[in-house]
C-alpha cells in the first residue's frame, strides 16, 4: 500500500515553484489511485489516451524514418513525458522500445506509476520533479511529450520554453491541451465534468485553454518549428476518441527543433 501522508508531504516540496499551482497538485494527488482503474473516474481518459497515441507514434516514426508497424519501433530513442501522471503514455512508449523519463509534480502519480510500470514488467525512469527542475541539468531527449499538462499551469510560456530547452538538436515535440472556444467549454467542462461526469467537476479551468495560434507562437519563441497537427473529437454514443481536422477543442501539435 501507498503511504499517502509521506507522499502528499512530497509532493508539497515543489509547490514554492513560481509555475507550479498547489490545488492542482492536490487535486491529481487525490485522483491518482484512479489512473489505471478502467471503472475508475479517468476511464475516459485510458480510451482518449489509445486515441491521442494513435497519432503520437506514427509522428515519432515519421520523424525519425521509423516504420510505426514494428513491435519495437521507438528502440534507440530517447523520449520525456513532461506531466506523466499515472504513465499512460510512457507505458505504450516504452513497450514500442523507446527509453522513456516520467516527470510528474505529483509524487502520489509517480509512486502509482512506478507501481504500474513494474506490474507490466516494463523499465521507466520515473522522477518527481518538474521540468523547470529537469531543465537545469545537462539533459536533452530525442522526443519531448507535453500532453495535456499545459492548461494546468500559471506560466504557460515557461512551461514550453523548458520543453524545447530538454530537447536535442533535430528533436521532436509533441504538445496537447485544449483550445479555449465556446464548444470547448460546453463539451469539456459542462458535458464532461457537470453532465456525463466523465472527468471530475473542477479538473480544467477554461481561461486556461490555449488557442493553437498562441500555443503555436509561445513555441516559435522556444525555437521550435510546427510541423503537423490533429484535432480529436469525442463520440459520446460509441464512446469512442478518433482524429479530426477540427482543433475547437482537443488538439495535438508536433514540432522540430
Amino acid at each position: 500500500m501507498l503511504d499517502k501522508s509521506k507522499l502528499s508531504h512530497i509532493s508539497k516540496t515543489n509547490e514554492n515553484s513560481s509555475n507550479v499551482s498547489a490545488a492542482e497538485i492536490q487535486r491529481f494527488d487525490n485522483l491518482a489511485e484512479s489512473w489505471w482503474d478502467p471503472n475508475g473516474k479517468y476511464k475516459t481518459a485510458l480510451i482518449f489516451n489509445q486515441a491521442r497515441l494513435s497519432y503520437f507514434i506514427p509522428q515519432i516514426c515519421q520523424r525519425f524514418g521509423k516504420d510505426p508497424s514494428q513491435c519495437d519501433c521507438l528502440k534507440g530513442l530517447t523520449i520525456l513525458d513532461v506531466g506523466s501522471g499515472g504513465g499512460l503514455v510512457c507505458e505504450p512508449l516504452a513497450a514500442r522500445g523507446a527509453t522513456v523519463v516520467g516527470i510528474d509534480a505529483s509524487a502520489m502519480s509517480i509512486a502509482v506509476a512506478k507501481r504500474h510500470a513494474l506490474k507490466s514488467g516494463l523499465t521507466i525512469d520515473y522522477r518527481h520533479m518538474l521540468s523547470s527542475d529537469l531543465s537545469k541539468q545537462d539533459e536533452k531527449f530525442d522526443v519531448v511529450i507535453n500532453a495535456e499538462v499545459v492548461e494546468h499551469v500559471p506560466d504557460q510560456s515557461a512551461l514550453i520554453k523548458q520543453c524545447g530547452d530538454l530537447t536535442k538538436d533535430a528533436g521532436f515535440v509533441i504538445l496537447a491541451t485544449l483550445n479555449r472556444t465556446l464548444k470547448s467549454y460546453v463539451i469539456a467542462i459542462l458535458g464532461a465534468e457537470y453532465v456525463m461526469r466523465y472527468l471530475p467537476v473542477g479538473t480544467h479551468s477554461w481561461t486556461k485553454f490555449v488557442k493553437p495560434r498562441e500555443l503555436n507562437h509561445m513555441a516559435s519563441s522556444a525555437g521550435l518549428t510546427q510541423i503537423s497537427e490533429s484535432g480529436m473529437a469525442y463520440n459520446p454514443i460509441s464512446r469512442r476518441w478518433r482524429l479530426t481536422k477540427s482543433l475547437s477543442v482537443n488538439y495535438i501539435q508536433c514540432y522540430k527543433k
